[in-house]
C-alpha cells in the first residue's frame, strides 16, 4: 500500500516493550488530536503506526509525493527521561536507521533524504523493558507526548 501524501509522520516502536511503545502512542494521539480539530487536520499529510516492522517497509518504498518526513520514535541521548529532541538524518550515523536507540545499519534513511526532508523526533526513554514484556509508557515518556504532538503540529503547519 502506498502512502501517498506529501507529508508522512511515521510512529516506530514496539508496544510490548515500555517506553519503546513511544512513537505508536505518539501517533494514537494525534488521531485523538484530529478527532477534536477535524478542521485543521491537513490534506496533504498522513500518520503511520509503523511499528517494528513498519519502518522497513515505509522508509525502503518512498512514494512520489512525499516531501517531508518525520519519524518519531525514543532515541537516547545524554538528557533527562523524557526530553524531547529534534534530529537531523546527519545526525544518525551513516548507513541509516532502525530505531534511535540500537542504530542498526538497515534502513536507507540517508538516501531518502537526498529526495525528501527527513527529521526524527525523538525521546529519551526512561525503560525499554525488552525481552521482557510490559506494556505502558513510563510517566516521563508519556508526559512528553503533547510536546511531542505541538512539535510535528509545527512541522506540518499546523
Amino acid at each position: 500500500m502506498p502512502y501517498d501524501a506529501e507529508i508522512i509522520v511515521v510512529g516506530c516502536g514496539n508496544v510490548l516493550f515500555k517506553d519503546d511503545g513511544f512513537g505508536p502512542a505518539v501517533i494514537v494521539a494525534l488521531e485523538e488530536y484530529f478527532k477534536e480539530h477535524e478542521n485543521e487536520k491537513p490534506e496533504n499529510a498522513m500518520f503511520i503506526d509503523a511499528g517494528t516492522g513498519g519502518p522497513h517497509f515505509v522508509f525502503s518504498l518512498p512514494h512520489d509525493s512525499w516531501k517531508k518526513m518525520i519519524v518519531v520514535d525514543v532515541a537516547e541521548f545524554k538528557a533527562e527521561p523524557g526530553t524531547l529532541r529534534k534530529f537531523n538524518v546527519d545526525e544518525i550515523p551513516k548507513g541509516s536507521y532502525e530505531n534511535m536507540h540500537s542504530w542498526p545499519v538497515n534502513q536507507p534513511l540517508h538516501d531518502l533524504n537526498e529526495k525528501i526532508d527527513v527529521m526524527v523526533i525523538g525521546c529519551k526513554p526512561k525503560e525499554i523493558s525488552a525481552p521482557d514484556v510490559v506494556m505502558g509508557l513510563t510517566s516521563p515518556v508519556e508526559n512528553a507526548i503533547p510536546e511531542a504532538i505541538k512539535m510535528i503540529l509545527k512541522e506540518i503547519g499546523v
